[in-house]
This record gives C-alpha cells, sequence and structure tokens, in this order.
C-alpha cells in the first residue's frame, strides 16, 4: 500500500512514541474507490456503492521485512450495476458502517497500478500476494 491514512500515523505515533493505548481492529476490509479524494484525511468521498457492492475482508500474511500480502484472494461480488472505473483500494477497520471518522476509519490507501472498469455482470477481483503491504 502507498500511504497510511493521515488516522493511522497519528495512532502509531502515540502509540509507540506517547504510550497511549490502541486496540487495533480485529479484522480488516479492502474498500474500493473511484479517486482519492479524502482518503489520506480519512474523509473519503468516492467509494463504490450500489450494484451489490460490499468492502471484502482482508486477511494478511505475518510480516517479513517489513512487507506482508493478502494470503488468499479477495473477490468482490458480481456488480449488478455498473461501478466506475476503480483507481483506489483502503484497507479498511470495518465492514459496513458509513461515518468516515467516527465509525469507519482509513488504515492505508493505494492506487492501483491499472484502474478497472467494472460494469454491470463484472466480478473484481484480488489474487493471493497481490495486495502488497509494505513499510519504508
Amino acid at each position: 500500500m502507498a500511504a497510511f491514512s493521515d488516522y493511522l500515523e497519528n495512532w502509531v505515533i502515540d502509540f509507540f512514541l506517547r504510550n497511549t493505548a490502541f486496540t487495533p481492529p480485529a479484522t480488516v476490509y479492502v474498500a474500493l474507490f473511484t479517486s482519492s479524494s479524502g482518503l489520506e484525511s480519512n474523509n473519503p468521498t468516492a467509494e463504490v456503492s450500489g450494484g451489490a457492492y460490499a468492502r471484502q475482508v482482508c486477511a494478511l500474511d505475518a510480516a517479513s521485512g517489513g512487507v506482508s500480502a493478502n494470503t488468499s484472494d479477495i473477490t468482490f461480488p458480481i456488480a449488478t450495476a455498473d461501478w466506475g472505473t476503480v483507481t483506489h483500494i483502503a484497507i479498511v477497520d470495518h465492514l459496513t458502517n458509513t461515518t468516515w471518522g467516527t465509525n469507519v476509519n482509513v488504515l492505508m490507501w493505494a492506487a492501483l497500478d491499472t484502474a478497472r472498469i467494472v460494469l454491470e455482470g463484472d466480478r473484481l477481483k484480488f489474487d493471493a500476494g497481490e495486495i502488497d503491504i509494505q513499510l519504508a
């Protein structure tokens, strides 16, 4: 993933350098976006919606050398309406909540190497190992 959100950056600093308690989410999810608007500030404005779209669970392998990746395929439902051009993904901390910064948060986000147009009848899938998370 290309970037931590401001939300996660703040928690990392507070947790490690200020001894402030932080409870990480038990499960994280992949969300799809049609632009990067608001992803860094944890207030995105362009999450895909409708047409059977739903965030998907993202299981990650143990980090090694500062890198982790998804352990299994991440398969979104078949689109029952056009989703538009998906340009970005984010790892978020809740499956269904929609009030960004209150009951769901962007943890990290990235632009796709290649934008993907999702039309009615399409199914978007990320193969195991395709989503890399790396700290630099």
